[in-house]
């Protein structure tokens, strides 16, 4: 077993907002809190919580009560930091989803999670209305913030009048938030976070991740998925930090909010580093103020870090976790500039954690030379999850009794605790940071009716990002080409998720259980062989 280097942090039994604002001081509430981006608007942290504390009133004045679920599906401003804490305040459940979902995606979750309530923006009113209706939410319960005819808005709710409820709650079991992930393997499951949870990744990220008042911080990284939520939303907030909002990424809109709200904190993901390192318009914006550039979600490859760092004579760090963890389990502290850049760092406090032999599945003992043999980690702490949202099958192959989370990733530890992600267990694809989960991809493959068999697997584009590639086998004589498959599966899948490589083949190797065997398509990839691709 390992452990972190600092000591355990206490982990208050406090809801997520008492947590964050509860303490918020009177010389704090005219601090700036949040800023459009866009177009420039401040929200002060008084404002903030004065907002939230309005859209809990009434949202429970219409009917959300402890234990409601509520979908939010919007792309990064104020607006949803007001929505996601309100949310939250009400002792409702928030149940986050991707705004480049489909419809059919979107009431997927919705049903899943058992939402009553969806809210969204008027850009995504269109399939969020059609989302809402397949899972019986009428338009009462559809909330748009910007404002639409027959819907409730932000400025009708924050205008009602109506006090915070009073509400009471266990933090240590109450659902705080629903996101999806694929976890290991399989399609998006319902990962139940409870407030205990939040709150401690908070504490515990707050003692390695150097984040102060005095930072103003680029929130680019989508709120939606857990490293936005926690890091962003939750973590910079109770730093009082100041976050500067962006609702997608765009390279030169990006280059221009940091430069012209003098960012001194920036959250990426690995493509937005490939960007970073390799395009000319970089040098047409000042990035001076950029103190930090932290990256996550998905591997950082150490060479990229240290070309980022030296164009832009900034610390580049990164990390490491799942949303199964609410995130974040390593970090490098900005400090140790020993500690390789390729690593995901130390282990946070308040967490164990093992390697296990893949094959005989014994632990991996510690290092006595420079690093430890590989072996799967395994992870323990107050910042895990309690399972899947009704997938006992899959919580129980996930979490076991003892509370030890299966990660499906390949680490190995060093002489100086830094880990290092070396392979991994789990057929996700990680592409530009969002998580793929091949079996949804297979499904849509295997619809269209010239195609009798499909496999898909990540392989590594010109930039070493991982992209979808799928091996389909075709009706025979059918007239298919790789174009045709893979606007077939645009058409049905939010954009991150589309194949990017197509491959046809006789036949899908598999098992005699009928399980495709993708470690036989990852040699055949490595083998060099002629594909087709776009």
């Amino acid at each position: 077993m390992f452990t972190s280097p600092y000591p355990d942090v206490d982990v208050p039994e406090q809801n997520v907002f008492d947590y964050l604002f509860g303490d918020l001081g009177d010389d704090e509430r005219d601090r700036v809190a949040l800023v459009d981006g866009t177009s420039g608007a401040q929200t002060t942290y008084g404002q903030l919580v004065d907002r939230i504390e309005a859209f809990a009133g009434a949202l429970a004045a219409r009917g959300g009560e402890v234990g409601s679920v509520v979908g939010l599906l919007c792309p990064n401003s104020p607006a949803f930091a007001v929505a996601f804490h309100g949310i939250l305040r009400a002792g409702a459940t928030a149940t986050t989803i991707n705004s480049l979902y489909k419809p059919d995606e979107i009431a997927a979750q919705l049903a899943n999670a058992g939402a009553t309530w969806l809210v969204t923006v008027s850009a995504l009113l269109a399939g969020a209305k059609t989302a809402a209706a397949s899972a019986g939410i009428d338009d009462a319960h559809l909330i748009v913030l910007d404002g639409a005819d027959g819907h409730p808005s932000l400025q009708d709710l924050l205008t009602q009048g109506a006090p915070a409820p009073k509400v009471t709650f266990d933090p240590a079991t109450h659902l705080a938030v629903l996101p999806y992930s694929s976890g290991t393997t399989g399609i998006p499951k319902g990962v139940m976070l409870t407030h205990r949870n939040l709150v401690a990744n908070v504490a515990q990220t707050r003692v390695i991740i150097g984040l102060g008042p005095d930072d103003r911080v680029l929130a680019v990284l989508p709120f939606y998925h857990i490293y936005g939520m926690t890091v962003l939303l939750n973590f910079a907030l109770k730093q009082r930090s100041s976050l500067v909002t962006m609702p997608r990424f765009d390279l030169a809109e990006f280059l221009r909010v940091i430069s012209e709200h003098r960012a001194t904190f920036v959250f990426i993901a690995p493509p937005i580093a490939v960007a970073l390192a390799k395009s000319p318009l970089v040098d047409e914006y000042d990035l001076s103020t950029v103190r930090v550039v932290f990256s996550g979600a998905a591997p950082l490859d150490g060479a990229l870090a240290a070309t980022v760092a030296e164009r832009l004579d900034t610390t580049v760090s990164q990390g490491y976790g799942l949303t199964e963890t609410s995130p974040v389990t390593h970090a490098i502290p900005l400090e140790r500039d020993d500690l390789d850049r390729s690593s995901i760092g130390l282990l946070l406090p308040n967490l164990e954690a093992r390697l296990l032999d893949p094959e005989t599945g014994t632990d991996v003992e510690p290092p006595v030379e420079r690093e430890s043999a590989p072996g799967e980690l395994l992870l323990r702490g107050p910042n895990i999850m309690h399972g899947y949202l009704g997938n006992d099958a899959a919580t129980a192959a996930t979490l076991d009794g003892d509370g030890w989370l299966h990660t499906g990733d390949v680490a190995t530890v060093g002489l100086d605790g830094a880990f290092r992600i070396v392979d991994r267990l789990k057929e996700l694809i990680k592409y530009k940071g969002y998580q793929v989960a091949p079996a949804v991809l297979e499904a849509v493959l295997l619809a269209h009716p010239l195609v009798t068999d499909a496999a898909v697997i990540g392989v590594a584009d010109a930039d070493g990002q991982e992209i979808p590639k799928a091996f389909v086998v075709a009706r025979p004589d059918a007239a298919l080409s790789a174009d045709d498959v893979i606007a077939f599966v645009a058409e049905r899948v939010a954009p991150y998720e589309r194949v990017r490589v197509v491959e046809f083949i006789d036949q899908i190797p598999k098992s005699t259980a009928g399980k495709i065997l993708r470690k036989e398509l990852r040699a055949r990839e490595q083998g060099g062989r002629s594909l087709a691709s776009t």
